[in-house]
């Protein structure tokens, strides 16, 4: 085995029995390069990363491949969902350079980590106009030890030019009315009307967006902003993309129509399209947003919970077809003969017609994905429920995709938020209770003594690397939504921890920006900084929801303040790439809202202060933050001073600092909660 043996990361872990010699990242990595006067290969990816897999058979596991890379360079393996710092860095370099990036990230760099050739996945023969990894391997080889001057000059220019490279922030001035108007705006020209999701292929599940045009139609009452939320959330529910026997959704779809996905199964895609979909049925009633929420949070339990109660980052995209080949998708897709196999001729073709099953495949090779195709007439659910029962038990028999057991923080946040929020309004405990769960987990294995958060951790035990921004902001975020649903202060008190953090390590105090790695974090060849938003919210959008928010339930003026402040970029983003910006969106969103104060008191027990409490809960006002309690309570500031009124559970609502008269009715508490800004 190589260096890799003993680390926390599955993703290294898949690579310590490699021929090559690889390092983790690490100062004595660098040394050695120095040492020996060769290059660093950097080699970037990561668990669920079909391509990366691909490399690395090609390539990684060739005896005369790893003999020459052991010979002339010195390879570092990143897992970039362990060291997402490491990653942006070089990514924003790849991507100067080449004008793309993707993974595997494949960058050649000076024993000073300073960049000069860069590429991604690299074939073992030449093909389709792109040089074989030898190839280059060997160009830069000689181009290390031929023309020294020339590399070392690139190296530094590129190095320059990153640091050197300045972000507009906008001004200090927070987003209005004009700007989420043009981000609505910008959005309806990129949506696609005939499919739902926002451009063309390769198709992301937009749910940071749809965020922001659930809160936009909640505030301004626009019918636009709903429907396209509405009619996107359908479609990817009835396509490939998501799981329609297990529940949960994959990556993204290859296709416009949400028919193949890359199959992959991701904790933040799941975290994040749980919560949408629960706030979708929040603002319409939907039965379909009902049941894939539930689904989609049953799916999360079952399938990524972890022996210590934290959340797995993902499942593989790629698992054996039963004949010792590793194939994408061959645990989800179907034949008509392999339904047959389980169902019977009858069954099967109501199946196939069902879940769009077809001879010809919508797959490889004959396979289908299994979809809900618009399709006239009434099926019997009894039968339909039967069917999917076998298929899914049969499905169970083969050969399962790997799981990355890395417990991210940031992930575990989002997955904290959207069970509490989920399990709360379906009246599911035990999604509570798997929320409490991670969440423990987060405070006892994550947080040091000084309420700072490792990144990772994996089998019980914490990973080396400090946390970054997203860390911090998400795993607040789900504190925060568990106070709410829990009435406990405690997870108040740990959200108030990580973002005094936020405050002290990540803002910049003159402009109120923010860094995606704390100011004694190590020190890369730049400071990563995107307050874009990609797969998941950027930790600058994140942090600026969860300041928001705490900011409302304590009254926290420093906090309010860094929020605004941040939300200053949303200002200068959000009418230019509104979909890369949906979380700040969404936030810009609650604070033009207020966001809503709800304080609720009411004995224990009390059906009524139940009732009371679940109105608070289900009010679609952007970003309100709700804080039930008993009379007298100190577990929460916003309960402070809150008495019964007449004798009855009575709700507060309160805004920028005015409040209404208490109410003790639940029907007038979801009339103001759901009603437009005045």
């Amino acid at each position: 085995m190589n260096r890799l043996a003993g680390v926390t990361s599955p993703y290294l872990l898949q690579h310590a029995d490699n021929p090559v010699d690889w390092w983790p990242w690490m100062p004595e990595a660098f040394e050695e390069a120095r040492r020996r006067d060769v290059p660093v290969l950097l080699s970037v990816g990561y668990s669920a990363c079909h391509w990366c897999h691909v490399m690395a058979h090609e390539s990684f596991e060739d005896d005369a491949t790893a003999a020459y890379l052991n010979e002339h360079f010195v390879s570092v393996k990143v897992d970039r969902e362990e060291r997402p710092d490491v990653d942006a860095v070089y990514m924003e370099a790849v991507q100067a350079a080449t004008g793309q990036g993707g993974w595997p990230m494949t960058v050649f760099l000076t024993p000073d980590a300073e960049p000069f050739y860069f590429g991604t996945y690299f074939p073992p023969e030449p093909r389709h106009g792109s040089p074989s990894f030898r190839q280059v391997l060997e160009g830069v080889s000689s181009a290390w030890s031929d023309r020294r001057d020339e590399v070392t000059e690139v190296a530094g220019k590129i190095t320059r030019d990153l640091a050197e490279r300045e972000m507009s922030f906008g001004d200090s001035r927070v987003p209005g009315e004009e700007e989420l108007a043009g981000a609505l705006l910008g959005l309806t020209r990129d949506y696609d009307a005939a499919r739902g999701g926002f451009g063309g292929a390769p198709k992301f599940p937009p749910s940071m967006v749809i965020e922001f045009l659930l809160r936009h139609h909640a505030r301004t009452g626009s019918e636009g902003a709903l429907q396209m939320a509405v009619d996107t959330c359908e479609r990817m529910a009835r396509g490939g993309l998501y799981d329609q026997l297990g529940g949960g959704f994959a990556r993204y779809s290859v296709d416009r129509d949400w028919v193949v996905p890359h199959f992959e199964k991701m904790l933040y895609d799941n975290a994040l399209l749980c919560r949408v979909y629960a706030h979708l049925w929040r603002s319409t009633g939907s039965e379909l947003a009902r049941r894939v929420a539930l689904e989609t949070a049953d799916f999360m339990v079952r399938e990524l919970r972890t022996g210590e109660g934290g959340f797995a980052s993902a499942l593989d995209a790629d698992s054996d077809d039963g004949s010792g080949r590793h194939v994408e998708g061959a645990y989800y897709v179907w034949t008509p003969a392999q339904l047959r196999e389980v169902l019977g001729d009858a069954d099967a073709e109501f199946a196939a017609r069902y879940f769009g099953v077809t001879e010809e495949g919508t797959f490889e090779e004959g396979a289908s994905v299994l979809q809900l195709p618009q399709q006239e007439g009434v099926f019997d659910a009894e039968r339909l429920a039967s069917a999917r029962e076998r298929l899914l038990a049969a499905r169970a028999g083969r050969p399962a995709p790997g799981r990355d057991d890395k417990v991210v923080a940031a992930w575990n946040g989002l997955a904290v938020a959207a069970l509490a929020e989920t399990g709360a309004y379906f009246d599911r405990p035990d999604l509570v209770e798997a929320a409490i769960g991670a969440a423990d987990l987060l405070v006892r294995l994550h947080m040091d003594d000084r309420a700072r958060l490792a990144r990772t951790s994996k089998d019980g035990r914490a990973g080396a690397h400090a946390g970054v921004l997203e860390d911090y902001a998400d795993v607040a975020e789900g504190f925060l939504a568990l106070a709410s649903v829990t009435g406990e202060g405690v997870w108040l008190e740990f959200a108030g921890f990580l973002l005094d953090h936020v405050l002290a390590q990540f803002t910049d105090a003159e402009s109120g920006a923010l860094y995606d790695t704390a100011a004694d974090a190590e020190r890369l060849i730049r400071r990563p900084q995107d307050p874009t938003d990609n797969a998941t919210p950027s930790g600058w959008s994140a942090a600026a929801g969860a300041l928001l928010s705490y900011g409302a339930q304590t009254g926290a003026e420093p906090h309010r303040t860094a929020a605004e402040r941040a939300l200053g970029v949303v200002k200068a983003l959000g009418p230019r790439v509104p979909r890369f910006i949906g979380w700040g969106l969404a936030v810009a969103e609650a604070l033009l809202d207020g966001p809503r104060e709800v304080a609720v008191v009411g004995e224990e027990g009390d059906p009524a202060t139940a009732v009371m409490r679940r109105a608070a809960l289900l009010g679609t006002a952007p970003g309100a933050v709700v804080a039930v309690g008993v009379p007298g309570s100190e577990e929460l500031p916003l309960l402070s001073g809150r008495p019964l009124v007449d004798g009855k559970p009575a709700a507060y609502v309160c805004r920028n600092f005015v409040c209404d008269i208490p109410l003790t009715d639940s029907d007038q508490l979801r009339t103001v909660l759901n009603s437009r800004k005045a």
